[in-house]
């Protein structure tokens, strides 16, 4: 048990004593009776249950309530479509926008949809596809529901009074005051059945707590651990919940290149990506939902070591360096070598992800993701490519893959066939047998060890007509 306090649509609420493993879709419906708040998959797919949820110094971001632990939610303001509505009960434009357009039909995936909308138009976000890629409707279909987002005004209210309260609300339970206290590590319950839960600040007292709990589950933005409570029923022990670490969530330019904390959301990571490598920040809008990437972290999808995670074959063909930390002790290695077999990676007890750097160069990268769907879907192989040419010849190349192996996994013998080779469509073709040297796939559901490896060297020979000037969009289709 812990002890949390946040805004609940404007209300303060203190929990002296709140589960760790609570999902907050949970609490919402049988703690609170705010129904509006939808359990469809319980597993972050199909947005029916999605929040609004604004920190201290970030913008309302639309979530999944299904995999978001109820602690996660400490010092922020939460939304629901219950508290979109304006004085006297008027609906938000939004919704009024679904009644007059036909929006909804059954009416299960609604209230999702207008928590989607209305974060959008609090931040800004028309693109009416993308914010909505996230929210499955089932009969009504989208034609209706976009006419909606289109035709919605602004309404912008109640998220300047969220900001507002919480300009004055998170000084308070800092202090431990608003009827909660500060944040503790604590055995809860009778007979101390319940695990530990720890809220730390800063990663200098997650070190210290994770050093002396190596066995404990740290929770960053939980769009993986929460299926393991959800789906697996697991128990997670002794659990650090990240979402403070205000030092983790940290991105830092300069020249040499970005230093990215390992607390940083996809969100955040493709808006600082994409001046610089802006297909990687193309395939991250691909990545999952709007909802999972404004919670999953780069760290995150890096530390569960998942062979098929798609930032890493990108992050690996830009050369970056990861950071981890135990205790004070800190070291580097070669985002590559961290994993060294499916389920296993360079990581001590005790020790976490704390950073990764990408050095400064010329934009290079192309990353192809090949999946059944377009949006939100799984990898069946993800490819990124990052080729230095000098007078025509390939001066170094950096190739890697995931959904090809155990791990993400760099293309060694295909890297070795191109460099030095003049930058053509023969060497190209060279070079691709060597991809069987570096991967033996597997066949699954998603896609047969031979297509793996057919559409791998296919998208190098992509890579090559890209670079020549040949426009190539998978969405577009021609006789």
């Amino acid at each position: 048990m812990t002890a949390i306090s946040f805004l609940l649509n404007g209300e303060k609420i203190a929990l002296p004593d709140a589960p760790p493993t609570l999902t907050l879709l949970d609490w919402l419906r049988e703690h609170r009776g705010l129904t509006g708040t939808k359990e469809g998959c319980n597993e972050g797919d199909c947005g029916a249950c999605t929040v609004i949820l604004t920190g201290e110094t970030g913008a309302p971001a639309a979530i999944n309530a299904c995999i978001t632990f109820l602690p996660q939610v400490h010092g922020k303001a939460l939304r629901t479509v219950e508290g979109l509505a304006g004085e006297s009960g008027a609906l938000h434009p939004v919704q009024d926008a679904m009644v007059a357009c036909h929006g909804s039909q059954c009416g299960f995936c609604t209230p999702g949809i207008v928590a989607s909308l209305a974060a959008a138009q609090a931040t800004g976000d028309a693109a009416h596809d993308d914010v909505l890629a996230g929210n499955l409707c089932r009969c009504t279909g989208y034609a209706p529901i976009i006419r909606a987002a289109q035709r919605a005004e602004v309404d912008t209210r109640w998220a300047e009074a969220d900001a507002a309260a919480l300009a004055d609300f998170v000084p308070q339970i800092s202090a431990g005051g608003a009827g909660g206290s500060q944040p503790h590590a604590s055995s809860g319950g009778a007979g101390g059945s319940q695990p530990h839960a720890f809220l730390p600040a800063s990663a200098d007292e997650l070190a210290a707590w994770f050093e002396a709990h190596p066995e404990a589950t740290l929770v960053a933005g939980a769009t993986d651990v929460g299926l393991w409570v959800t789906k697996q029923l697991r128990d997670l022990g002794d659990v650090a919940f990240l979402d403070n670490c205000r030092d983790l969530q940290r991105i830092e330019e300069d020249a040499d290149g970005l230093r990215i904390g390992a607390g940083v959301t996809l969100t955040a990571l493709r808006s600082a990506i994409a001046p610089r490598h802006p297909h990687f920040a193309e395939m991250l809008r691909r990545f999952a939902s709007t909802q999972v990437r404004n919670r999953a972290t780069i760290g995150g999808n890096i530390a569960n070591g998942s062979p098929i995670g798609d930032a890493p074959p990108a992050l690996i063909a830009l050369g970056a360096t990861l950071h981890l930390r135990k205790g004070e002790a800190r070291r580097s290695l070669p985002l590559e070598a961290f994993f060294l077999e499916y389920g296993k990676q360079d990581r001590a007890p005790g020790e976490f992800v704390e950073a990764l750097t990408i050095p400064a160069q010329p934009d290079r990268l192309k990353c192809y993701k090949l999946s059944k769907r377009f949006d939100q879907d799984i990898s069946a192989v993800c490819g990124c490519f990052n080729l230095r040419l000098e007078a025509g010849t390939v001066a170094q190349a950096r190739i890697a893959f995931g959904g090809m192996a155990g791990t993400p996994k760099r293309a060694s013998h295909v890297e070795a066939a191109l460099t030095g080779q003049p930058w053509s469509l023969e060497t190209v073709q060279a070079a691709l047998p060597a991809f069987a040297a570096d991967y033996t796939p597997l066949s699954d559901m998603r896609a047969s060890a031979a297509y793996r490896l057919a559409t791998a060297q296919n998208m190098l020979l992509r890579y090559f007509h890209e670079d020549n000037g040949v426009a190539t969009n998978v969405l577009e289709i021609s006789a």
